[in-house]
């Protein structure tokens, strides 16, 4: 019996398909966006930030196959719009990538933390992540699609003052292997933990800069240097791809090596 034949690499692997970004309009959600179209897909962002979001289709140039829309994650309804807009713009959703959160790992003493603030973390971090996912999944699953969460190495590693953060990003660890049970086959869910990664260059006109990165802050990641958004977006890509069709409720480390490397003071 001979073996199968070699399949031919598909170098736009996402063509004709339609991605949901939330948080897409700066760093880690930007580039994921950006990827999305260089793989030959259709992208609709949601964000806070009105003038991030239109910066991106301007400066984008995508035509068609790229929109914004605000979004605030932790609010019912503006999720409801979001994928609604989705709908009836391209009639499908093949892809949700649940990026947005509040990005401040360090909300203070855990003694004098407002439960407000508590609230607030989990309400953005995590409950975004799972209306996002209640919303989008009737259409996903007939398209037979993918969701990736974008959550973080502080899910398994932490610092002084960062329990609201960390508490969010695990809940989302945990969540993408349950929803990965609860809606495979039709639907694959990954999860995606980034450690630090150099957002810098990555934001909106105004407050676009180049990062401030010094040989120590590289030199301490066994690949040589600090993580970029474009080595999120790769692997979200081939996530949310055919090519990965038999990944599922997995969470994939991509911190340049830094959770395994044994650290002495």
């Amino acid at each position: 019996m001979r073996p199968p034949p070699i399949p031919p690499f598909d170098a736009r692997p996402l063509a004709g398909r339609v991605v949901l970004v939330t948080g897409g309009a700066q760093g880690i959600g930007r580039a994921i966006a950006e990827a999305v179209l260089a793989a030959g897909g259709a992208v609709l962002i949601g964000d806070t930030d009105v003038e991030a979001g239109r910066a991106c289709l301007a400066e984008w140039s995508a035509g068609d196959r790229a929109s914004f829309r605000r979004l605030d994650v932790a609010r019912e309804a503006s999720v409801q719009g979001f994928t609604k807009a989705a709908l009836a713009r391209w009639s499908r959703i093949d892809g949700l990538v649940n990026n947005a959160g509040i990005a401040a790992p360090h909300s203070g003493s855990l003694t004098e933390l407002p439960l407000a603030e508590w609230n607030r973390y989990l309400a953005v971090n995590l409950t975004g992540a799972f209306l996002c996912a209640k919303h989008a999944l009737p259409a996903l699953a007939e398209a037979r699609g993918a969701i990736v969460q974008i959550a973080s190495t502080r899910a398994l590693q932490s610092e002084r003052d960062s329990e609201a953060y960390a508490a969010a990003k695990g809940g989302l660890v945990a969540l993408t292997h349950a929803m990965a049970i609860s809606a495979g086959p039709a639907v694959r869910v990954n999860g995606i933990l980034p450690g630090w990664i150099a957002t810098d260059a990555w934001r909106k006109p105004a407050t676009r800069r180049r990062p401030r990165l010094g040989r120590r802050d590289h030199a301490q990641h066994p690949v040589g240097r600090v993580g970029e958004p474009p080595d999120i977006a790769a692997l979200a890509v081939h996530l949310l791809s055919a090519q990965a069709g038999f990944i599922t409720g997995q969470n994939f480390v991509v911190d340049g090596g830094m959770t395994v490397k044994m650290q002495y003071a």
